[in-house]
């Protein structure tokens, strides 16, 4: 798993570097399928529930799964949301980070810092003997006192021989509650942070989901695996 691991987490510094004004995300996307497919691995998402593309990319409003395209061309003040999964070996890493395009709003780095800042806060929480509860109120504590929205639609999952296992991993929750976590476990923990409301709506394609107030909206990711050690990330590259 840290091989798969390592190999999404290259391509989505690869994609994340090429973000820039007038590049289109399906030029991100093939980014993401080149890397992956000359490591001898396969793009997790690619005809995934039917889904066309290697890696979702969503600008600005889009929380999550928004699909690649020619005609997506980003601009000066984007942020730009690329979550990534490879599978290598029989194992799904999974990741994702949302990256700026080129000088974007104080409003925009505030949300980023955040959002980024509430993953490693879940990531702390994922030690053994704690529970999903604690993981999620982490994540939901450190955002909303900075008075942003945390989605509830849509949360984290198991990680492993398939990308979505059991348990669903939400960035929300009470101290104590819900599965207990147990070393040799592998989740997925990414918060999708707004900047208004947290509720969301998915449009007529069935799979890209936006803000339902049109605000800002930010996603970070990684694969952590639950150890007697404390919590290891495995989709580090370094």
């Amino acid at each position: 798993m840290r091989a798969a691991g390592r190999i999404s987490q290259r391509a989505l510094r690869l994609a994340g570097a090429a973000v820039e004004p007038g590049v289109s995300t399906a030029e991100l996307d093939n980014i993401v399928r080149k890397y992956i497919e000359e490591q001898g691995a396969t793009p997790s998402f690619l005809g995934y529930g039917g889904f066309p593309a290697s890696a979702c990319i969503s600008v600005n409003n889009v929380v999550i799964h928004g699909i690649p395209s020619e005609n997506t061309i980003l601009k000066q003040g984007d942020i730009v949301s690329i979550d990534v999964g490879a599978y290598y070996e029989g194992f799904h890493g999974d990741n994702a980070w949302t990256f700026p395009c080129g000088d974007i709003s104080d409003e925009a780095k505030a949300l980023l810092e955040a959002t980024k800042n509430s993953l490693f806060e879940g990531i702390k929480a994922a030690k053994s003997g704690n529970t999903i509860g604690d993981i999620g109120n982490a994540v939901q504590r450190y955002v909303e006192l900075r008075s942003y929205s945390v989605v509830r639609d849509f949360t984290g999952h198991g990680v492993g021989a398939k990308l979505h296992e059991a348990p669903n991993v939400p960035n929300y929750g009470t101290p104590g509650r819900g599965p207990k976590l147990m070393p040799g476990m592998v989740i997925a923990i990414e918060p999708m942070i707004n900047i208004g409301t947290y509720k969301v709506k998915v449009l007529r394609d069935r799979w890209t989901t936006v803000t339902a107030d049109g605000k800002l909206s930010a996603h970070f990711e990684h694969t952590v695996a639950v150890t007697p050690e404390g919590p290891v990330i495995l989709t580090d590259a370094d």
